[in-house]
């Protein structure tokens, strides 16, 4: 038999662990709720079409209690905010392997939550593959290392004042850079805020008004980045999307003609974010309103000089669009996917997925489009021109919370529990 030498043997080796490493390396992480690219996508590959319960499944997690916060995801670490029984909202850090690492409780509840749509651990968290940001609708913002060491915590109802929303504050925070951002678009005392990531210290406090009316002043959105020539911070609600600065928070631009006066709607609270990419922003409103494109190089009041296109019915009303290859596709809350051309501004289609609430946002991953609807089923979608429903996959568990995309699985996170999905995998491992 012919022997390999040691220097072949040994550049084979190393072929081979850079071949495996190079593909574990190249796995997307989904460090925040739209995912590494803040817009819900991913350049994951591998992932399956079609799975149950069962199939296809790696582990399932049972969770304490429902929520609507997607899991952040870095290599072998997974977090997710929820609630528990006796109205605690926690922090869980998970394995790959679907062991619970730790937990940490964030607040109580002096209340008893809402069900059905969500509740306080609705805010998704947020990390860096060092630490891990998480927030509650009860205001409590706090930063813990990977191991669980608390490192900063606060809450902003006690340092600025209770929050004055009608159905509860759910907007997930930002980071980036050395910074965590969160907006509080309410009825009174709208603000935006800016946090050392590291030590919790004020940065800046800038104040958000508009001459939005009744509870058009409130905002479930979250803030997203614009990032171009210049990065801006951009914060939707109050009839109004915004940008700012990054260092100070100073308005740079602001586009209208989201809430019309001629038809003025008193009650259009935003509760779909904007979507983002290279000189385009897509703006939903809400409640079958407007849907607009707007051009992010201007100045002032830009409502006039910088929409790209108006789409004047049709908006998603929680779902977050979704961009890539020139489409956005937005998933209305009644099951309907349309698909807009991002340069025209026309459709390509407006075709329904299924009959049910949609509550959580599309995400493109491994040329396909996942669509999970509120009754459990994730509907996979063949992205494009030509509208094609691939397969229907029912966890028979509702779900509010977006699929998470990382490490060639797909996370789903339910009212029951957290699911670890991937091709050919077996049930249990």
């Amino acid at each position: 038999m012919r022997r390999t030498s040691p220097s072949i043997s040994f550049l084979l080796a190393l072929y081979s662990f850079i071949a495996y490493g190079s593909s574990v390396l190249l796995a997307d992480n989904w460090p925040q709720w739209r995912g590494p690219n803040g817009d819900g996508t991913s350049s994951e590959r591998g992932l399956p079409t079609r799975w149950s319960k069962t199939e296809n499944v790696v582990w399932r997690l049972p969770l304490p209690g429902p929520s609507g916060a997607t899991p952040a995801i870095w290599g072998e670490h997974i977090f997710l905010t929820s609630l528990r029984p006796k109205a605690d909202y926690v922090l869980f850090c998970v394995s790959r392997s679907g062991d619970i690492r730790w937990t940490r409780k964030l607040s109580t509840a002096e209340e008893a939550p809402k069900e059905g749509e969500g509740n306080a651990s609705a805010p998704s968290p947020t990390t860096d593959g060092k630490h891990v940001w998480a927030f509650t609708g009860l205001g409590d913002l706090v930063c813990y290392d990977l191991q669980g060491t608390l490192v900063w915590q606060k809450n902003l109802q006690r340092e600025y004042g209770e929050f004055d929303y009608w159905f509860g504050m759910s907007t997930t925070p930002l980071v980036h850079g050395d910074d965590v951002y969160q907006m509080v678009l309410q009825m009174k005392d709208p603000y935006i805020i800016a946090f050392d990531k590291l030590s919790g210290k004020e940065r800046w406090k800038h104040t958000r008004e508009s001459n939005s009316e009744h509870e058009s002043r409130h905002s479930y959105a979250s803030p997203i980045l614009y990032e171009g020539k210049r990065t801006l911070l951009l914060i939707h609600g109050g009839d109004h999307l915004t940008a700012h600065t990054l260092d100070s928070g100073a308005e740079v631009w602001r586009l209208g003609s989201l809430n019309d006066k001629s038809e003025y709607n008193r009650f259009l609270r935003f509760v779909a974010s904007p979507v983002a990419q290279s000189g385009l922003v897509v703006v939903p409103t809400a409640k079958n309103y407007p849907i607009l494109a707007v051009r992010p190089g201007g100045t002032g009041n830009v409502t006039k000089t910088h929409t790209a296109w108006r789409r004047p019915r049709g908006t998603s009303d929680v779902a977050t669009p979704t961009m890539k290859d020139g489409l956005v596709y937005m998933l209305r809350e009644n099951g309907v996917l349309i698909c807009i051309d991002t340069k025209t501004g026309k459709d390509v289609y407006e075709e329904r997925v299924h009959k049910g609430d949609q509550r959580s946002s599309p995400v493109w991953a491994d040329g396909k489009l996942f669509c999970a609807a509120k009754n459990g089923v994730v509907h996979v979608v063949k992205p494009g021109r030509k509208f094609e429903v691939i397969a229907s996959n029912d966890m028979q568990e509702q779900i509010l919370a977006t699929p998470a995309i990382a490490g060639g699985r797909i996370y789903l996170r339910t009212f029951n529990a957290l699911y670890a999905i991937e091709a050919t995998a077996k049930t249990g491992d």
